[in-house]
């Protein structure tokens, strides 16, 4: 399997040009400035992962660029100055964005072609901007297509984006993920690379009921609930079942395989294999534990999903630099923060 190289170690800068922690001058001015990228690259990883919602730097379905654009433009620097790669990832388009409450939302997305001629105004724009780039940013076209049977839907907007970004930007890396939330269960649904500039993607945060223990976004999912790591594969799955967790991951009922790295590679063995048969470079662009589980438990997951990581080689971005209940430089994960480092 090809790697992508450059972008084998990274974090997210989630909550800054997404997903909002702040929505005013002196948050986009403070938030993340380059002292953080200056940390990022002391920690030792190759890159950054920088979520974008299309409403913060565009307006009017994608006709006007809003002046927070430079934002994009200051990171690309940053890291430049320090020595990092960068990963645009549109995490909202007009008409859609991943949503943990409503798998219904967005759904017109797929099949409006307003909404979609709206994505590639967005990717037209970034391709002229930043296809100049191309030897350190690479394009990640939509954040989490959740919905699961949008298989075919989704594969023709991502070929139309790809056509749109080509003659502009012909040797700019871009990043598909599949449905189901970016699953890796899914890689194999996409479609055949349209060149040798193409890399798939993936998000795991197997077994999401320990990662994302007592999330309060998740349905059904009580406020107070912990769960340990490692346990036996099913037995997270009987866990969820009984709180009636409708995502509950790839883990199954009757799964008595301990968690493992073992576990994580037979869980990618399929997206592996998809990558290899078609040449394809394999990267994770999301993963990690939430600020409620037990550090110790977190460090034993990190260590475990991240050995798989190594030994096929597949690039990864940890969720997330800072907040979001996922900050790795929140006073959480004080305690085991220069080990999780060590082992991104």
């Amino acid at each position: 399997m090809r790697i992508f190289e450059g972008y084998q170690k990274g974090i997210n800068l989630g909550g800054w040009l997404s997903q909002l922690v702040g929505n005013n001058d002196a948050h986009f001015n403070h938030f993340i400035t380059e002292s953080d990228i200056a940390r990022i690259a002391a920690f030792g990883c190759d890159h950054v992962r920088l979520p974008v919602d299309c409403d913060i730097v565009f307006a009017d379905e994608g006709n006007t660029i809003l002046p927070r654009i430079e934002y994009i433009d200051k990171c690309i620097d940053w890291c430049g100055s320090h020595g990092l790669n960068l990963v645009i990832d549109l995490h909202k388009t007009f008409g859609y964005m991943f949503s943990t409450i409503d798998r219904d939302y967005g759904a017109t997305f797929f099949h409006d072609e307003k909404l979609q001629a709206a994505f590639l105004r967005i990717w037209t724009v970034f391709a002229r901007r930043y296809g100049k780039y191309a030897d350190r940013v690479a394009f990640e076209l939509l954040n989490e297509v959740d919905l699961p049977d949008v298989v075919d839907e989704w594969n023709g907007i991502v070929r139309k984006a790809i056509e749109t970004i080509r003659p502009i930007a012909p040797d700019t890396w871009i990043l598909i993920g599949g449905v189901r939330y970016n699953a890796v269960t899914s890689v194999p649904t996409l479609d055949i690379p349209y060149d040798d500039k193409i890399v798939y993607n993936f998000h795991c945060y197997e077994p999401l009921i320990f990662t994302h223990q007592a999330a309060p976004w998740i349905a059904h999912m009580p406020h107070d609930f912990h769960i340990a790591y490692p346990l036996p594969v099913g037995d997270y799955a009987k866990t969820a079942e009984a709180l009636g967790l409708w995502q509950a991951g790839e883990a199954k009922p009757g799964d008595e395989d301990p968690i493992s790295p073992e576990y994580f590679e037979k869980l990618f063995l399929p997206a592996i294999r998809t990558a290899e048969e078609r040449n394809v470079p394999l990267y994770c662009g999301e993963y990690g534990v939430i600020d409620r589980a037990p550090t110790p438990d977190t460090l034993r997951w990190l260590r475990d999903i991240n050995a798989a990581f190594a030994k096929y080689g597949i690039g990864r971005a940890l969720w997330t630099y800072k907040v979001h209940s996922f900050g790795l430089t929140d006073a959480h994960y004080d305690d085991i923060r220069e080990e999780m480092v060590k082992v991104l």
